[in-house]
């Protein structure tokens, strides 16, 4: 098989400011380069590295200006996205950390331990409904 790994997801949202703040603040991640499209929106990177393109890319959506968005990517009707996704997953490390920002900024989450994995996972969901799944070693619930 030729493909190497997920390159990034995107979403699109109707509150570009909700996501940056989530998938910043909450999630760590930066905003970095994105080219100059037709439709607002950003790229988000887990370092300063941007070769990869980013790991999350956001898509402003304005029901009232969608035409650059439309005319690049094609109508989603309803907001129904491209089909039956489940969640989103990363590997992750400082699970203390995280917890401690999430409950500072009132995030809600789900913890889970599955022992025969070694693995803590816990989910959460951003501002458009995606669930977002960390899996941290299990070492690291407490």
């Amino acid at each position: 098989m030729s493909i190497r790994k997920l390159a990034h997801y995107s979403i699109r949202t109707q509150d570009l400011a909700a996501s940056e703040k989530f998938y910043t603040e909450v999630m760590g991640f930066r905003v970095g380069y994105r080219p100059g499209f037709p439709f607002p929106g950003l790229w988000l990177y887990e370092d300063a590295d941007e070769s990869d393109y980013g790991i999350v890319h956001i898509i402003g959506v304005d029901p009232e200006e969608a035409s650059g968005l439309v005319d690049y990517l094609g109508d989603r009707a309803g907001g129904d996205g491209t089909g039956a996704l489940d969640h989103i997953a990363f590997l992750a490390r400082h699970w203390r950390e995280m917890r401690g920002r999430l409950h500072r900024m009132a995030v809600p989450y789900v913890e889970r331990t599955v022992p025969t994995l070694g693995l803590l996972q816990v989910f959460l969901r951003d501002p458009s409904g995606v669930t977002i799944e960390l899996n941290y070693p299990a070492s690291e619930a407490s």
